[in-house]
């Protein structure tokens, strides 16, 4: 009931990538690109889009999420075969984004600091997390208010060098199972287990609302940058999961020099 490991690093994707029912695709974007890029992506936000953008306080936040959000349009452009400014989304009762309507795509987005990182999949839930690693919630506390009582006795009992990493191993991997289910603040992060030590499998271990639930489930550790932590969860098991950078050029081609990839063929199998 294992799933495939992840490749080892990160590929230059295909022109046109095709996504299996086995597979999910992780996309790895570094946020920070020129400003003909980010005024090609602002174009294919949505009114509702533009005027979250517009909402940042600080300049380099507003031009990150419009990176963040017009990319994950031309994904899903490149998945559907759809323009990708035409791309309909709605939203779940806690916030997770899906395309109306309805279809086997599901997708989920996480960025932090500068890096954002993409998770695609066909009739399987996923979910993805990306933090920058950082001692200051390790001080805070913020493990004891919001960690199980076995994460909270596991991390503290690690060395002080490797508990940093081992908190936003956990962190990540809770996120990413939260996302997936689409529960946001409703699913308390006390109410199910996951491993966190190095030595451990990557797992989700129990949930306190169905002893059958973690068996549903896949959790897998990202390799996402020096200094990140990251996680994916996956509903199901028996996938293989593929990791694409997303090439600064390619997007400048793509959202500067050659706006016709608005129109590309369907690309799920």
């Amino acid at each position: 009931m294992s799933h495939r490991h992840a490749p080892a690093g990160w590929q230059a994707p295909p022109a046109q990538p095709v996504l299996h029912h086995d597979e999910v695709h992780v996309w790895r974007l570094w946020l920070e690109v020129p400003a003909p890029s980010v005024a090609g992506l602002q174009a294919l936000l949505a009114p509702e889009e533009q005027a979250r953008a517009a909402r940042f306080y600080f300049a380099r936040h507003r031009r990150r999420f419009i990176v963040a959000r017009g990319v994950l349009r031309l994904l899903l452009g490149h998945y559907t075969g759809l323009p990708a400014s035409q791309i309909a989304l709605g939203y779940g009762p806690q916030g997770k984004p899906a395309l109306v309507p309805e279809a086997p795509l599901r997708f989920n987005l996480s960025h932090a600091g500068g890096l954002a990182l993409y998770a695609f999949a066909l009739g399987r839930e996923v979910g993805i997390d990306v933090e920058r690693l950082r001692p200051e919630p390790l001080r805070e506390g913020v493990a004891e208010r919001f960690f199980s009582p076995r994460e909270v006795a596991t991390l503290r009992a690690l060395p002080p060098p490797l508990q940093v990493p081992a908190f936003f191993a956990c962190w990540t991997r809770k996120e990413a199972f939260i996302k997936a289910k689409g529960g946001g603040l409703s699913i308390p992060l006390a109410q199910f287990d996951v491993t966190l030590a190095p030595h451990e499998p990557v797992a989700l271990l129990r949930t306190a609302w169905d002893a059958q639930e973690a068996a549903r489930w896949s959790l897998q550790a990202l390799e996402a940058a020096p200094g990140y932590a990251a996680a994916l969860a996956v509903e199901g098991h028996g996938w293989r999961l593929r990791c694409w950078d997303y090439p600064p050029a390619r997007l400048h081609q793509e959202v500067v020099c050659s706006p016709q990839h608005l129109k590309s063929p369907s690309a799920t199998k």
